[in-house]
């Protein structure tokens, strides 16, 4: 008896840990930062190519290692809707048996009518504004700037954070050193956190087991 206990015990953990939500690691975001350029020395003329501010330039990030504003205007909404139905009537009748040249009734009938219903609707929606400032870690050669960075707030109820990386267009940036979101390809956004109001928000793993695909009702 006591053996059996332990095995289930065992399996509801086994499964406890089988259904819970993947945690995104509270790490930084893990890009290296490319090596600075070290500038090499004048030549005593008035234009010096590695300088960081000419006359003629403006203060957008072109290069590896600016700092760029991105703007969050992110929305999303999905709806699906799905319905099934489907039945099954079946019966069987036993013919009658001839004993002594005289049909005798059995009697004997089987029927069995199944059916089942279903409807499902799910409807999801999602907003993210803001701003991230991200550096800019690889210019390449068709001008493309690979951009990565991540803001931490640690706030008294815990701990959150938005991290961005992705692939913009030098030309989408505007004179303010500024990007939309929404010109970001490749975009990867997280937006989590953990604490006090992040763990209020999520199921326990009680609940997560008998809402899992483990229970067989």
């Amino acid at each position: 008896m006591r053996a059996a206990a332990v095995a289930l015990a065992a399996a509801v953990l086994s499964g406890c840990a089988a259904v819970s939500p993947p945690q995104a690691p509270l790490v930084p975001a893990g890009d290296p930062m490319p090596a600075p350029v070290r500038a090499r020395g004048q030549a005593g003329g008035v234009f010096v190519a590695d300088s960081a501010w000419t006359l003629h330039s403006d203060t957008r990030a072109f290069r590896v290692g600016d700092v760029l504003t991105v703007g969050l205007d992110e929305t999303t909404q999905a709806s699906k809707t799905a319905g099934t139905q489907y039945g099954k009537e079946s019966s069987t009748t036993v013919s009658p048996l001839v004993v002594g040249g005289k049909s005798q009734k059995t009697g004997v009938e089987f029927g069995a009518d199944r059916s089942f219903k279903g409807n499902a609707t799910s409807t999801q929606q999602n907003a993210l504004t803001g701003s991230i400032t991200v550096v800019v870690l690889e210019v390449l050669p068709n001008g493309l700037l690979r951009i990565s960075g991540e803001k931490s707030l640690y706030l008294n109820q815990g701990e959150e954070f938005v991290r961005l990386a992705g692939y913009v267009r030098a030309g989408d940036i505007d004179t303010d050193n500024r990007v939309s979101s929404q010109r970001v390809a490749n975009a990867r956004i997280v937006y989590s956190g953990r604490g006090t109001l992040a763990d209020a928000n999520s199921a326990g793993w009680l609940t997560r087991f008998f809402n899992s695909p483990w229970m067989p009702f």
